[in-house]
């Protein structure tokens, strides 16, 4: 019996994978803070056993959470065939005065805590020669974002850091695609202080996502972007000054800063 590794599974974009996974009648692992909501998930979804969910209640902010997911599913021997890494957040503001400990939360949800759980179970994946890792990105990993900078750069390492694996693991039976949306419906935005309505870009639902990432996975494709927009705006990006890049980046973003950021 093989099983899904889901982060960030009680919301958004973690939610609706389960939602999917779900429906293909995939056995699962779901991993978030929340026990409560991850139990209701799971209930929802499965009410006879079928598929089977397991709950891991953790939070990746913890260092050590990553080496407890693991031993979890040895303990219960689960074998996890597919890791989907949908856990992040982000912190729209002024980089001098965003707080020191959202600071590290970010850094270690968002890169350190996916970078750890995929080193813990690629062994036993190329032991079995068999395997898949989607690793949840965005298109502002492809440039700076003024007033998002740490978040575009955790991005930036997602990205990096899936291209080197999906090379490196490419023979061995493994599948590794990143997946780089734009504006999302999901909760991200209310802790991030971002607002996607007052974007001039089209807000996607998370189904889109989604569906484009289980797609990409299947025909083994490196990145993955959900809409034609998405490919656009870092298509051409070849074309233009980073200066340029960097400004239109700052426009788009949907941030009360744009206008109002004071310092200090």
């Amino acid at each position: 019996m093989s099983y899904t590794l889901i982060t960030g599974a009680s919301t958004g974009i973690g939610e609706e994978f389960v939602r999917e996974f779900a429906r293909r009648g995939s056995d699962m692992v779901l991993v978030a803070r929340s026990e409560s909501r991850l139990r209701a998930l799971g209930a929802e979804l499965s009410p006879s056993g079928s598929p089977d969910i397991h709950i891991c209640a953790e939070d990746l902010g913890d260092p050590k959470s990553p080496g407890r997911i693991y031993e979890y599913c040895a303990r219960k021997a689960l074998r996890v065939e597919l890791i989907v890494n949908c856990a992040g957040f982000g912190f729209a503001g002024g980089y001098a005065s965003m707080p020191l400990d959202e600071l590290q939360e970010m850094v270690q949800v968002n890169t350190a805590a996916m970078a750890l759980l995929v080193r813990f179970f690629i062994p036993d994946m190329v032991a079995q020669k068999k395997g898949g890792i989607i690793n949840i990105s965005s298109v502002s990993g492809f440039q700076g974002v003024p007033f998002l900078g740490l978040y575009a750069a955790t991005k930036s390492f997602i990205i990096t850091l899936s291209e080197s694996l999906h090379e490196e693991l490419s023979h061995k039976g493994i599948k590794v695609v990143v997946v780089c949306p734009g504006y999302i419906e999901t909760g991200f935005h209310t802790r991030a202080r971002q607002y996607p309505e007052h974007s001039i870009l089209p807000v996607s639902h998370p189904s889109v996502v989604v569906k484009a990432a289980i797609k990409g996975l299947l025909k083994n494709r490196l990145h993955v972007f959900p809409t034609v927009l998405d490919f656009l705006l870092v298509f051409l990006q070849r074309f233009l000054p980073k200066t340029t890049i960097l400004k239109t980046a700052a426009f788009l973003a949907p941030l009360k800063y744009n206008s109002s950021v004071q310092e200090g």
